[in-house]
């Protein structure tokens, strides 16, 4: 039997912390992390939040997901994120040694992948899950943000 949790699930549950985020006025990026079909932690920006340039989606989740394991490494966990992660955050997912990355929408300006960041060997990565719809909020939180100023 195929189970109902496949990335598409995930990705809509971190497609709903990119709109908790867009609620509060931060760029709609969200996160969660999953081990054995359950998620463990969630995160979204919090940039302006918290008035740091290091509180990304990523870097929430990986926080709340090393406390729930009680360690520093995330091995056999998933993150599913709704864009692209920045060199910073590839920086600390390498660091994790998370064993998979799932996310939707690339960054051609900001990803890791064109800064040239390398993630650690034996993480997995796939793309494109739930792209659209990603890119779409994306979009329109900076469309609104251009006719704000």
């Amino acid at each position: 039997m195929l189970s109902p949790f496949d990335d598409e699930y995930f990705m809509k549950k971190a497609l709903e912390e990119a709109e908790t985020a867009y609620e509060k006025g931060e760029i709609p990026v969200g996160v969660v992390v999953v081990i054995n079909d359950k998620i463990i932690a969630r995160g979204h920006n919090l940039t302006e939040t918290l008035n740091d340039v290091t509180a990304h989606a990523e870097m929430q989740a990986i926080t709340a997901a090393a406390n729930y394991l009680g360690g520093k490494y995330l091995q056999k966990c998933t993150m599913y994120i709704t864009l692209e992660p920045c060199q910073m955050c590839a920086g600390a997912l390498y660091w994790s040694q998370i064993s998979k990355i799932v996310f939707g929408a690339e960054d051609k300006q900001r990803g890791y992948r064109k800064s040239g960041v390398q993630l650690h060997p034996k993480t997995e990565v796939k793309s494109g899950v739930l792209e659209e719809e990603a890119s779409r909020l994306l979009k329109r939180f900076f469309i609104e943000r251009r006719n704000l100023n």
